[in-house]
């Protein structure tokens, strides 16, 4: 297992050696430096500590700008648990995009763009009523939402209008394209959720040849 935190940048396309076009999302991976150190003995699991981005001092919490001052580390952005098999990383050291490499395949994690309140037609691809014969209040109402005397009362689950977006969607088994290890950058063929410069998470993938995409 090996993880990541990166920033995404935007889509371009590269060209493969056979002058293909070939459609790719480019991330800005680190430098993560470890904050802190989780193994089994204290904590049940190991894993890392790590910042991504940098944060004003003045902003950071007390407790938070306290370790960071006794590590001597810059203030950062954000702080997740990454999970790197090996434990080669000590509290102060820096993960790179050096733990990846050329035609990798990895799951990338982030939160999909919110796309705001939308009907059910839009959120749950319903196909709306009928369009003639004066029934142009039914076109893309949801119809009936449950039972009358009984049990009188709508069942949890019921798909209805809502909120659109903003969550959580990893997108599997994508191929590293290129690797810029002097700028950070981890080209992934395809599309990653999230908007230009959201948080992003890339991770080795556990899925083989099976797999669906």
């Amino acid at each position: 297992m090996k993880e990541i935190l990166g920033k995404k940048i935007g889509m371009t396309r590269v060209f493969n050696a056979a002058g293909d076009a070939v459609p790719v999302t480019v991330i800005e991976c680190g430098p993560c430096p470890v904050i802190g150190k989780l193994t089994i003995e204290k904590n049940g699991y190991e894993a890392y500590r790590v910042g991504f981005g940098l944060k004003r001092k003045k902003l950071v919490s007390k407790p938070n700008a306290g370790q960071f001052k006794h590590m001597q580390i810059d203030p950062t952005r954000h702080i997740r648990e990454i999970r790197i098999d090996g434990g080669q990383f000590e509290v102060g050291a820096n993960v790179t995009v050096d733990i990846f490499k050329e035609g990798e395949k990895v799951d990338v994690t982030a939160v999909s763009r919110g796309l705001g309140f939308a009907g059910v037609m839009k959120l749950h691809n319903f196909g709306g009523g009928p369009v003639t014969h004066g029934q142009s209040d039914r076109m893309r109402a949801p119809g009936s939402i449950g039972q009358s005397s009984f049990p009188s009362r709508v069942f949890k689950g019921m798909k209805m209008a809502g909120r659109m977006g903003r969550n959580t969607v990893t997108t599997l088994n994508l191929p590293i394209v290129k690797i810029i290890g002097s700028e950070n950058l981890i080209l992934v063929r395809g599309a990653v959720p999230g908007h230009r410069g959201a948080l992003v998470k890339i991770r080795s993938t556990n899925r083989g040849k099976g797999s669906i995409r």
